[in-house]
């Protein structure tokens, strides 16, 4: 079975060795193991759960939730409910911020085009004459 250093897992998660410290400082690492020595060493099944702890900190979960999370899962299979419930609120979460990135997208796909168009013109007052226009239209 391969195991990692701080370092190499860090790198293989494209993470700091500072920031594993912190997670296992805040209980989210109670899996990974240690020498006699007191270093951590981490098998590829740590990496996954790290995954995992880097993908709901993506959705904006804070670190005391997904503490709680980790917790769940080590109490095995009587939390499989509030694990489930948990993911389909962050997929909620997910998808009301897609939202928002793509409204957000809409509005810089717009001024790209508003600035392409100025370019083409040498100048920005195309945008003020169509205004004219399409008010005068109405």
């Amino acid at each position: 079975m391969k195991t990692y250093t701080i370092g190499e897992a860090a790198k293989a998660l494209n993470l700091t060795p500072y920031t594993l410290r912190y997670y296992d400082k805040e209980g989210l690492l109670p899996f990974v193991e240690r020498t006699s020595g007191g270093t951590r060493f981490f098998k590829e099944s740590d990496l996954d759960a790290l995954r995992i702890i880097e993908c709901l900190k993506m959705t904006g979960m804070p670190i005391k939730e997904i503490k709680t999370f980790i917790d769940w899962c080590s109490d095995g299979d009587a939390t499989l409910q509030e694990r489930f419930n948990m993911f389909q609120e962050r997929k909620a979460a997910v998808e009301a911020q897609m939202q928002e990135l793509m409204q957000t997208m809409r509005v810089i796909e717009h001024k790209c085009e508003y600035y392409q168009a100025a370019l083409d013109a040498g100048t920005e007052a195309i945008h003020h004459d169509k205004q004219i226009a399409k008010a005068l239209a109405h």
